[in-house]
């Protein structure tokens, strides 16, 4: 994948070369059965060519799935290589809007990329000019902590922060489970009157085998985890958990209420004083991706 991280303008944060559009037309691969790997129409020069593509995010809800409109970049070739392509962008239409489309970040990756972005380039309003930070930093706690988190560092006060990111595809007028595509027609409401723009952000979102299951265990675990640092801390230290809503066509995020064992840990945690973040990220066809803002309405 060519990633170009030259800004444009400060609040482009991120760039891809070269994308190519295509349409899913299954996933799994009927070559390659991993459920990370798709069968994707791509279509150069007027010629139609099926390509095998890596879908990091799996389906992400519909959004990679068969007869989804996705992004691609051509991935470097190497020995033994299945994958010449990379599912990076899905292009969201609605039917009952007709004109208009939103481009969805889906390579879970991305959001590490744009954070860190945003940070170098002063767009982080609670976090502007911190004195240094590194990706990926192991913290264990004896009997409590045990996690890798996606950044720390020492803010401008000299205080020290833990980070950790979220990424955030999936939104929709109203919150609402995804349903697999059956032959049964699924009869959707009717949102024709609700502006385009005005959709929901939210996290976590995916398959479980029960209701009652958290989304995601890891996601738990780390919120759990950065209350625990936080509290128990016998010096200030700041714990940030940072979404990254990687498409423009929202105006809120909520903490799902699909999923209350997470959501109500993530409460806890703000009130121990873990801050949240809601960062807006609107990507363009030209695989350009520009910063918003980092002060989305925030529902728990």
């Amino acid at each position: 994948m060519q990633e170009q991280n030259k800004i444009i303008n400060h609040n482009i944060i991120f760039s891809i070369a070269n994308l190519i559009e295509g349409t899913v037309l299954h996933r799994p691969s009927k070559v390659i059965k991993s459920p990370y790997v798709a069968d994707v129409l791509i279509e150069e020069n007027n010629i139609k060519t099926e390509v095998i593509s890596h879908s990091p995010s799996l389906g992400c809800c519909g959004l990679a799935e068969k007869d989804a409109v996705v992004l691609l970049s051509k991935l470097p070739i190497k020995t033994e290589q299945k994958c010449t392509y990379r599912i990076c962008l899905s292009i969201f239409r609605d039917p009952q809007h007709p004109d208009c489309e939103s481009i969805v970040g889906i390579y879970p990756k991305f959001a590490e990329q744009l954070a860190e972005n945003a940070l170098k380039n002063g767009l982080l309003s609670s976090l502007k000019n911190p004195k240094n930070y590194r990706r990926e930093t192991v913290i264990k706690i004896e009997n409590k902590v045990d996690s890798r988190f996606d950044f720390s560092g020492t803010d401008e006060n000299n205080v020290p922060f833990i980070m950790e990111i979220k990424n955030v595809p999936i939104a929709n007028y109203e919150e609402t489970p995804y349903i697999k595509p059956s032959k049964k027609k699924v009869i959707l409401p009717d949102y024709s009157s609700r502006d385009f723009n005005s959709k929901v952000a939210y996290f976590p979102e995916g398959y479980r085998k029960k209701n009652t299951d958290t989304v995601s265990p890891r996601a738990l675990k780390h919120i759990k985890e950065l209350t625990i640092i936080k509290t128990d801390s016998s010096t200030p230290i700041r714990t940030i958990l940072c979404f990254i809503i990687q498409r423009g066509d929202v105006e809120r995020f909520q903490i799902s209420t699909l999923d209350p064992e997470y959501r109500d840990a993530v409460k806890t945690a703000k009130d121990c004083g873990v801050e949240i973040i809601a960062m807006l990220v609107k990507w363009h066809r030209n695989g350009n991706a520009e910063f918003i803002s980092d002060d989305l309405p925030i529902s728990f």
